[in-house]
């Protein structure tokens, strides 16, 4: 590894660690914020969701400026503005403008994440892409490990809002070293798709705004069904813009190479899966098992450590065997470990009963995690890997959106916080979908590519990642 490489590869797990740990200590908290606020189940996935839906909407935007402006221009101006949302929600006084402030912190995260993925993509050759991908989620896991067990704290020692000045620090060091030690880059196009921008952020938000509401407003709604039917068109309408106009922001020709097509899909399941465990399993230990937010924290690192120690190896062997076994390996194991937590976790279940299942479900979503990465941004051109990250990292967050929306659907329409018997019911339920969204994801990885062979040079003309099955 190049001094360059590491740099840039650093700087990128910096900014992942900072949303990573965002992430994970906001789910800690909240059943703390839920007390404080007086927030019901709605508000609480809104605290979740709010983030995920200006993230999901701008993610394509958010690659396309950084190919069009800069991509480390983009990137530092997206942590400029993920740090001063997060501000924001440490001021909040109410549970709206708390909702609002990480809205605005999902603006942020658009523009950072895809970037990460893409300077990492632009300066690691694909035979060295996979371990750094895994290294950068390794790092990543640091986060996720430790996010747990430093929401806890907080949350009992302090108050919740001193998870987000957290990022202040952290922020403002990553802009100085970004500034000072990543070099600028621009992707392929010299003009920004105008139209491309309209269609797909109205298109995906109508989509996400349809997920969100559904429970609240009701799926029959004339609210919820017409934003999905909008939101459909709009998609549709954009498809056909892609394909005529002369500089596309996401080429349709990417879904005809495999890798593309079958990795998206199946990194969808790992983040809906992932996300609907995610929002609950705090509040479960909470609930039903009456620990504090210190006491869930700590029964959640032996899932969150397996990002820590998985991720890297995964990446690094996918680099010699193929995506495929991992993905849908990975996928499997959380199938497995989340159907074990399904028929086990009612109110009497004992913590020793349920954690094997916990660290079967986290080390199997840790493996697929780098490997599903690596083969979409190799199936495409290495000038094209900012258009890919974008699609890739937009998929994932509609994902996080879909897989909480389900969750928080199948448990409201089972159980309750009004007992922890209540609150079993509904967990159990929606660990039940959580179980499905997986196993599905698994039948579409199994077309993911075998190992491919060797890259063709880029002037070939010829697309990376068409491999053998």
């Amino acid at each position: 590894m190049t001094s360059k490489q590491a740099w840039v590869l650093g700087l990128s797990s910096l900014a992942s660690f900072m949303m990573a740990l965002d992430s994970l200590v906001v789910t800690t908290a909240l059943s703390t914020i839920r007390r404080d606020l007086s927030a019901s189940i709605e508000s609480l996935e809104w605290i979740v969701t709010a983030y995920n839906l200006t993230f999901a909407v701008l993610l394509l935007t958010g690659a396309a400026l950084g190919d069009r402006f800069g991509r480390r221009r983009m990137f530092v101006t997206g942590l400029a503005v993920f740090t001063i949302a997060s501000v924001a929600c440490a001021l909040s006084p109410t549970i709206g403008a708390l909702i609002a402030a990480r809205a605005l912190q999902g603006l942020g995260a658009s523009m950072v994440l895809p970037l990460s993925l893409t300077l990492i993509s632009a300066i690691f050759p694909p035979r060295q892409r996979g371990k750094a991908m895994g290294l950068y989620l390794g790092f990543t896991g640091l986060a996720t490990f430790s996010g747990p067990f430093i929401g806890g704290v907080i949350a009992e020692g302090l108050a919740w809002q001193w998870i987000f000045w957290l990022n202040l620090p952290v922020g403002l060091i990553a802009i100085l070293l970004t500034t000072r030690r990543v070099e600028e880059s621009v992707g392929p196009n010299n003009r920004l798709d105008l139209g491309g921008v309209g269609l797909v952020t109205f298109g995906a938000f109508g989509i996400v705004w349809a997920l969100v509401r559904g429970n609240a407003a009701g799926w029959g709604s004339v609210e919820v069904l017409s934003a999905l039917v909008l939101g459909i068109a709009l998609m549709i309408a954009f498809v056909i813009w892609e394909r005529r106009t002369k500089t596309p922001m996401l080429p349709m020709r990417f879904f005809r190479l495999r890798a593309f097509a079958t990795g998206n899909p199946a990194n969808f399941a790992v983040f809906a899966s992932l996300n609907g465990t995610m929002f609950f399993l705090a509040q479960y230990f909470q609930t039903v098992h009456g620990e504090g937010p210190f006491g869930a924290g700590l029964r959640l690192m032996p899932w969150t450590a397996t990002l820590l120690v998985c991720a890297p190896i995964a990446g690094r062997l996918a680099d010699r065997v193929g995506e495929r076994q991992f993905v849908a390996g990975g996928l499997l194991l959380q199938t497995v470990g989340m159907g074990w937590i399904t028929l086990a976790a009612d109110a009497d279940a004992a913590y020793l009963e349920l954690l094997p299942a916990l660290i079967i479900g986290g080390a199997g979503l840790t493996m697929a995690m780098p490997a599903a990465q690596k083969a979409v941004v190799g199936a495409v051109q290495p000038q094209e890997i900012g258009q890919a990250s974008g699609a890739f990292m937009m998929l994932r967050m509609f994902g996080a959106v879909f897989g909480t929306s389900v969750t928080v659907a199948v448990f409201a329409s089972v159980g309750g916080y009004a007992s922890a018997a209540q609150f079993s019911t509904g967990f159990t339920a929606a660990m039940g979908a959580v179980t499905a969204i997986a196993f599905a994801g698994m039948l579409i990885a199994v077309g993911i590519p075998g190992r491919r062979p060797a890259v063709a040079p880029a002037t070939s003309g010829m697309p990376q990642g068409e491999g053998v099955a």
